[in-house]
């Protein structure tokens, strides 16, 4: 695969996080409407999804250090796809959940192994540059979905918007059918007993509890955003399907800004300064955030102003914490993976819980909860990361871990 591709791929198969979330939520208060949904199921479309998307990569994480990114990727993006089309037609709230389930472990395979092939193709710091490149294209890619999701669903229905996931999944399964190429290193014999060994040799790392912790405190702050204000946007603001798409698409753009600023930055200051630097602007972001909904501000515009410095620090962030969560375990990228990509989920999964007892009609539990999670960011950013961050020598595994063969191949 040429470097330009292998971007590309990567970028597409991360997209599919924000393009399996976004897309359907300018359609979610319809949805409701139509299925005859109390507003905790409706939020569970969301969270079963994220709850199965980080379950599933701990056992796809090391079925594909075992038996190679392709066949998990290519059998995740099946599942994808089967499952996005039985959303389409779906009778009922309870089976709208079940098969979005379904969904978050076929893109659990698809965000895993992106990360995983970062890490067999590139070293940490070249790593983090490739990553934000792709993250880029997820950025365009976040830009896209809330707006195409809300002209589907202002003129055809939310099955539209659903049925438009089922065919970027099939048009992804086909690209990696015909152009992706196997990037793992040999193959990591597959021992429940050793696989724990492996996942407690990657937990007492403090270099993966400080990058692991920061990519899943941002991720929280975004979720809560997500998970929210699909109801605050359309009901407290009175902003139409079509308008809160582009709120979102706006969104999405402050993070390609991110991304963007990323390249630049890390060159010049490295990975752990780079992370400070974004966490003064989540900070920043996130206390705005919380004094519009404290002085009852309740206009989007007010809200998207201080929202606009969180999105590009979180663009900053992602490709700094994907990257370094793995960086320092070459022999088991994927096991290492999927340990983050469950830890971000099992953080989001209980933001989402907690958001379904808080949402009450008004903006405060979006404003207050994306204020606390801007507060815990900069708290990674200038502790953890700052003081255990350091990701330039691969960990040594114990005996009792798989230490395999590294693979360091460029495309």
């Amino acid at each position: 695969m040429s470097a330009p591709l292998l971007v590309i791929l990567l970028g597409l198969l991360l997209g599919l996080q924000p393009l399996t979330t976004d897309l359907y939520l300018p359609a979610l208060p319809r949805l409701t409407a139509d299925l005859d949904a109390s507003l905790p199921q409706a939020q569970l479309t969301l969270t079963a999804l994220l709850l199965a998307f980080g379950l599933s990569q701990l056992v796809l994480g090391p079925l594909s250090d075992r038996y190679g990114r392709r066949p998990v990727l290519i059998g995740g993006l099946a599942l994808y796809t089967l499952a996005a089309a039985g959303c389409v037609l779906a009778p009922d709230v309870e089976w709208l959940i079940g098969l979005r389930a379904l969904q978050g472990v076929g893109m659990g395979a698809a965000v895993m192994g992106a990360r995983a092939i970062v890490r067999d193709v590139y070293p940490p710091d070249e790593g983090a540059r490739a990553m934000a490149r792709a993250l880029g294209i997820l950025g365009l890619i976040a830009c896209a979905s809330p707006l195409l999701g809300g002209l589907l669903a202002h003129g055809l229905g939310w099955r539209a918007a659903l049925a438009a996931l089922a065919l970027c999944g099939a048009a992804l399964l086909a690209l990696l059918l015909l152009r992706y190429a196997e990037t793992a290193p040999a193959p990591q014999p597959l021992r429940p007993a050793r696989l724990l060994h492996n996942w407690l040799f990657i937990a007492r790392q403090p270099a993966f509890i400080a990058w692991a912790g920061l990519l899943a405190v941002c991720y929280a702050g975004l979720f809560t955003f997500l998970a929210a204000s699909s109801f605050v946007f359309q009901q407290v603001y009175a902003m139409s399907p079509l308008g809160y798409g582009l709120a979102l698409s706006w969104s999405g753009a402050a993070f390609v800004l991110g991304t963007l600023l990323c390249r630049r930055l890390l060159p010049r200051l490295g990975l752990q300064r780079t992370a400070a630097v974004a966490g003064a602007l989540s900070l920043a972001g996130g206390g705005g955030i919380a004094l519009v909904g404290w002085t009852g501000l309740h206009h989007g515009l007010a809200f998207l102003v201080p929202h606009t410095l969180f999105m590009v620090a979180h663009g900053i962030h992602q490709p700094c914490a994907q990257t370094a969560a793995v960086a320092r375990f070459p022999q088991f990228a994927g096991a290492a993976s999927a340990l983050s990509g469950f830890i971000l989920t099992a953080v989001a999964f209980g933001v989402g819980a907690w958001l379904g007892r808080r949402l009450d009609g008004t903006a405060l539990a979006l404003t207050e909860g994306m204020g606390f999670w801007s507060v815990v960011i900069a708290g990674f950013a200038w502790g953890a990361v700052r003081r255990w961050g350091d990701v330039s020598t691969p960990a040594e595994p114990p005996s009792e871990a798989v230490a395999g063969s590294v693979n360091c191949r460029r495309p």
